[in-house]
């Protein structure tokens, strides 16, 4: 007999309230450790001269880092809740195929991105900072580059594998990629506050407050957050026609390839706007904007569905 919340408006209540205490967990939970583990650091580096790098990090730092690793350490119970069974369900597959369109898809992102950064340059809005010898560049670009894998590998697992995946097997693409895009902007929407004057038991908490407080700045909502939307509903599209994650993968390491790139190989011009060219981000500006959504498009316009029905193997009880 079928699951009855596998259909209607009670299937797709499931995987959101499942999100909902996901995010709540991860946010506070994350909140509340990073002060023990800012203090553990500085007893290291105090009583045994160990870990003073990471005792120095600034302590939004520590609240990111945990934010993170509570994602990754509650992804797997994430996708067993919206009854994602196996990595293929997730959308994990790395055959010939998937490969061939990881790599397009990487040269895809970075192509539309570096548009973006090439018209900032030229439009005077941003200038190129890169100065000293090859050693140094070169090394920046490795790290961009390695940046760049490992990070959308992790982000596409949970956003469009687990996330997207589960809400797409209960509800519509639309929903899906709605409720998807919002989540993958909102938790990049995070300032850099400063560090706190002292740190206890409620810093965490504050710090995060803190972190969201571009949500209540509108020059930072638009058009940032409006980038950064758009370009989840593209990585969703990529899912939903590939059947695999493999080609949101790549594009998302093509951009975050300048993303992490940018921010060091050029440096703003006084006067300049950043709300046109955008800032040292380079995806907080309306040129960038523009090519994303037109991207968004061209991607929609050229992918073709494939037979691959998400819903198709919801689990019967």
């Amino acid at each position: 007999m079928r699951d009855p919340e596998a259909s209607g408006g009670d299937g797709i209540a499931r995987p959101l309230r499942a999100l909902g205490v996901y995010l709540a967990v991860v946010f506070f939970g994350a909140a509340a450790v990073a002060p023990w583990l800012w203090r553990a650091a500085q007893w290291l580096a105090r009583e045994h001269g160990m870990g003073a790098g990471l005792a120095a990090q600034p302590f939004h730092r520590y609240v990111h880092r945990c934010l993170l690793v509570l994602a990754l350490a509650l992804l797997w119970p994430l996708v067993r809740e919206f009854r994602l069974r196996t990595w293929a369900e997730v959308g994990w597959r790395w055959d010939a195929g998937e490969r061939r369109r990881w790599v397009a898809a990487f040269l895809l992102g970075l192509v539309a991105l570096g548009a973006a950064a090439a018209v900032a340059v030229a439009g005077g809005g941003r200038t190129w900072s890169v100065t000293g010898g090859a050693g140094p560049w070169i090394g920046r670009v490795a790290a961009a580059a390695g940046t760049a894998v490992v990070v959308s590998v992790l982000e596409e697992l949970l956003f469009r594998g687990a996330v997207f995946g589960g809400l797409r097997r209960h509800g519509g693409f639309a929903v899906a990629a709605t409720v998807t895009s919002a989540a993958y902007a909102w938790v990049h929407f995070f300032e850099r506050p400063a560090p706190p004057l002292a740190i206890d038991a409620w810093s965490g908490f504050r710090t995060l407050g803190e972190m969201l407080g571009g949500f209540a700045d509108p020059r930072a909502l638009v058009p940032g957050l409006g980038s950064l939307f758009v370009a989840g509903w593209t990585l969703a599209i990529l899912r939903e026609r590939t059947g695999g994650l493999a080609a949101a993968m790549g594009l998302h390491a093509g951009w975050i390839f300048w993303l992490r790139a940018y921010g060091w190989m050029t440096a703003a011009v006084p006067g300049a706007d950043p709300r046109w060219w955008g800032s040292g981000r380079l995806y907080d500006g309306w040129i960038a904007f523009g090519l994303l959504a037109g991207l968004a498009i061209w991607v929609h316009v050229r992918t073709q569905p494939t037979d691959h029905d998400p819903k198709s193997s919801r689990p019967d009880n």
